[in-house]
C-alpha cells in the first residue's frame, strides 16, 4: 500500500479506516458522509475511492479486519499441540480480548450491518460462519473424546458464548471493575463449566 509523504507517513487506507471508525462510532454509519470521512483522514475523495469503492466497503472492512485477526488466532489455537480443553479455553478467552481491543469496530458493525449491500452482507455472514464452525469443531472434538459433555448441542454452546461476546460493546468499559483479561477468563470459564461432563 502506498504511503503518504506528509504527516506521520501512515498509509492512506489505514488513515481512512481510522477516520471512518471514529466517525461511525461517534455519529453512526448512516449519519456520516464520505466528505466527513475524507476531511477527517486528510485525503481526497479520489483517494478514498481508489482504496475503497464506497462507504459500504469501508463499513465492511471495519468488521473484516477484526474478523481476519480473530480467524488467524483461532486457527493457531485450534491447530496447537495441546489438549482440546486448553485449546478451547484459549480460543474462548482470546475472542473476548480481541473484541474488547476493537470495541468500536464491534459496536459499529452490529449497529450497522443492515446497511451493507446484500452481496457484502452475504460475504460477512460466510466469514462469520467459517469462524463459528471452526470454534464449534473444537467443542465437538472434546465431546467426541469424552472431555466435554454431549448434553448440550455444540451449536447451542457456541451461540451461548458468542452471544456474550457480541454484547460486550454494550456494557464493557475500560475503566470498569474488571480488566479485559479478567472478563475473558470469566467467560471462558463459564463456557468450560457448561461443557463439564
Amino acid at each position: 500500500m502506498p504511503r503518504t509523504t506528509d504527516g506521520d507517513g501512515t498509509p492512506v487506507p489505514r488513515r481512512l479506516l481510522a477516520a471512518a471508525t471514529r466517525l461511525f462510532a461517534e455519529r453512526g454509519y448512516d449519519r456520516t458522509s464520505v466528505q466527513e470521512i475524507v476531511e477527517a483522514a486528510g485525503v481526497t475523495k479520489g483517494a478514498l475511492y481508489h482504496y475503497f469503492g464506497s462507504k459500504d466497503d469501508l463499513l465492511h472492512e471495519v468488521y473484516a479486519r477484526v474478523l481476519r485477526v480473530q480467524q488467524e488466532r483461532l486457527d493457531s489455537f485450534a491447530d496447537a499441540d495441546a489438549p482440546v480443553e486448553e485449546r478451547l479455553r484459549g480460543a474462548a478467552a482470546d475472542v473476548v480480548v480481541t473484541t474488547i481491543d476493537n470495541l468500536d469496530d464491534a459496536s459499529i458493525f452490529f449497529r450497522s450491518m443492515h446497511h451493507l449491500s446484500p452481496e457484502k452482507n452475504k460475504q460477512v455472514r460466510a466469514e462469520r460462519r467459517r469462524y463459528h464452525e471452526r470454534f464449534r469443531a473444537l467443542v465437538e472434538e472434546g465431546q467426541e473424546a469424552g472431555v466435554f459433555s454431549k448434553k448440550t448441542p455444540a451449536d447451542l454452546v457456541v451461540d451461548y458464548h458468542f452471544g456474550s461476546v457480541h454484547h460486550l460493546s454494550t456494557w464493557y468499559r475500560p475503566d470498569g471493575p474488571l480488566t479485559q483479561q479478567e472478563v475473558a477468563d470469566h467467560l471462558a470459564d463459564l463456557l468450560l463449566r457448561a461443557l463439564r461432563p
